[in-house]
């Protein structure tokens, strides 16, 4: 994630439990990839194949509701994407691929699963029109979409595979994980945007429309 940051012209700050996280200090936050999230958070049930980390839970959905009620942007992946929804009051599908049979069911960080953004998206604007070919690590996916989510992406077989924000502050999660497909433009794309925002919520611009700006340019 450092790596990535720093190629789009940002400095990363590791957060995380026991670390001090002080989120007054940074112009944008990412959540990254990891175990399931606790179905507690979304009133769900509890499957005996999910692993679970109850202090990361707190404070990954702490981490986005501050963001969001400082209005600074978020970018969420993999883990980090279920999050936002879940934060904002979405759900969770817990058995994706249980509920999407016909969606490809592939576990590697290497190209494998075609996602397609949807038209007129902000994913879309970001890393361009047509099919992208990106990892999948993911057995859990989201469900309901919480207010102000829309769906920005999804596989051929219908499971959502990325959510934005519509309104400020900029906000986007993924449900690949772009940091291990830094070779690729379109991935690279993600993290620029981020940082985009990042510095138009240093400078007290609008963040989506900075966004917007730089890749209609």
């Amino acid at each position: 994630m450092a790596f990535n940051i720093w190629l789009a012209g940002g400095k990363a700050i590791r957060f995380g439990t026991g670390y001090g996280n002080p989120v007054s200090e940074v112009d944008g936050i990412v959540i990254g990839g990891g175990d399931d999230i606790s179905p507690d958070l979304y009133a769900g049930e509890i499957i005996a194949s999910a692993r679970l980390d109850p202090n990361r839970d707190a404070l990954e959905k702490g981490l986005v509701l501050e963001a969001l009620d400082r209005e600074m942007p978020v970018l969420g992946v993999c883990r980090g994407s279920q999050m936002i929804n879940v934060a904002l009051g979405g759900t969770l599908d817990q058995d994706a691929y249980g509920t999407y049979a016909t969606s490809q069911h592939v576990r590697t960080i290497l190209p494998r699963k075609a996602v397609c953004p949807v038209a007129g998206s902000r994913l879309e604007e970001i890393a361009g029109a047509g099919e992208m070919v990106v990892n999948a690590l993911h057995s859990q996916a989201v469900a309901r979409l919480a207010a102000d989510l829309r769906v920005c992406a999804r596989d051929p077989g219908g499971m959502i595979q990325a959510i934005e924000r519509t309104r400020d502050p900029f906000a986007l999660g993924v449900q690949w994980h772009p940091e291990h497909l830094f070779y690729a433009h379109r991935q690279r794309a993600l993290f620029r945007a981020i940082v985009t925002a990042a510095r138009a919520y240093r400078s007290r611009r609008a963040q989506i429309a900075a966004v917007d700006a730089e890749h209609s340019a």
